[in-house]
């Protein structure tokens, strides 16, 4: 995602949960785009854009990409007080716990870009098997 120069669609902060024993929520800065979504730590500098050359080789391990390609669904929808809790369900099993505030609409708005991914993906499938069929037909 971050090589392929996605626009963002969203930017903004989002606290995931742990997986540690204790659970802490943390904050993540987070840029949703079409393709998926970046969760980069606070602090960390942000993600090259397509036009400047590369920076100085730095641990991008942190940044963690959460592509459509691999989620499932975003699930467990739930306000509490002035939170939105969610989970985003990758197709491993994996679930990832993230809260927001709840005017911010991060849920919303990722579920919407994964369905229209995944429409995408099925639209270029579909095409790609009318080619196929297509090739085959001609003589």
């Amino acid at each position: 995602m971050l090589e392929s120069g996605c626009k963002a669609v969203k930017e903004g902060m989002l606290e995931k949960r742990s997986d540690g024993l204790l659970q802490l929520w943390k904050k993540k800065r987070c840029i949703l785009t079409e393709e998926g979504l970046l969760l980069i730590p606070p602090k960390h500098p942000p993600p090259p854009q397509q036009q400047q050359p590369a920076p100085p080789a730095e641990p991008a391990a942190k940044i963690k990409e959460l592509h459509f390609s691999n989620m499932k669904t975003v699930d467990c929808v739930e306000r509490k007080g002035k939170y939105v809790y969610f989970t985003v369900v990758m197709a491993e099993g994996k679930e990832i716990d993230f809260r927001c505030a709840q005017e911010q609409g991060w849920n919303a708005a990722i579920t919407l870009q994964m369905v229209q991914y995944k429409n995408r993906q099925a639209i270029l499938a579909v095409r790609s098997t009318r080619q196929k069929q297509q090739h085959l037909a001609s003589p």
